[in-house]
């Protein structure tokens, strides 16, 4: 497992990263690039044009990058690193997961609400259960999240959650399987790592009590 919270997949390419010194995924990486006026810019779709330098998606893992000079060692030329560089990257991640979580919704590939997502996993429709952390414990554990890895997301707010489903809040929500909800898995995997959070579930935590 990267430290992203994606397994280590033989055929999905490599990078090192200049922090750790680890080589792994580069989906579990974060990726950065000069910007104008030699500022490092997260990019956090891998598509800016230019030098790549890769940072494990792990917040210490990017504050080490940017307080050390790793970014100009990597370049070979000093740049401009925004101070609040973690917090961007975060930033960056919570909207990409919310906005294909929205796709998803547009899809008819998610639902929102307690009732509409325990009819779904009654149905074994449910590919992905999202729960906000800051719910009623309670109610969660009346839900219990499908088998599998990446099959649970318990660290969104939610208030986060709600913005998804263009709702103030939401606490319960289901993704089915498809294209989208991969992607959502791979993204909140390394938003995850930014925050410290696991997209695990123990038998000790929420949702996996039998309804």
């Amino acid at each position: 497992m990267t430290r992203g919270g994606r397994e280590n997949l033989q055929d999905d390419p490599e990078r090192k990263c200049i922090a750790t010194g680890e080589v792994q995924p580069k989906a579990g990486l974060i990726r950065f690039c000069l910007g104008p006026e030699d500022l490092i810019v997260p990019d956090i779709l891998a598509r800016l044009p230019g030098r790549g330098f890769y940072v494990s998606a792990d917040r210490a893992a990017i504050e080490k990058a940017a307080k050390k000079g790793l970014f100009s060692r990597a370049a070979r030329q000093p740049v401009k690193v925004p101070d609040d560089l973690a917090d961007l990257v975060e930033a960056l991640l919570l909207r990409r997961v919310v906005d294909l979580i929205s796709l998803a919704r547009k899809a008819s590939g998610a639902v929102m609400g307690y009732e509409k997502v325990k009819e779904w996993l009654q149905k074994d429709k449910v590919r992905v259960l999202l729960q906000a952390a800051d719910g009623s414990e309670r109610g969660k554990t009346k839900l219990r999240a499908p088998d599998g890895e990446g099959s649970y997301i318990g660290f969104l707010s939610a208030e986060e959650l709600g913005l998804a489903f263009g709702r103030e809040r939401a606490i319960h929500a289901a993704l089915g399987a498809g294209g989208l909800t991969t992607r959502v898995v791979e993204e909140a995997a390394r938003l995850a790592g930014l925050r410290g959070q696991t997209t695990q579930q123990d038998g000790d935590e929420i949702a996996l009590k039998d309804m």
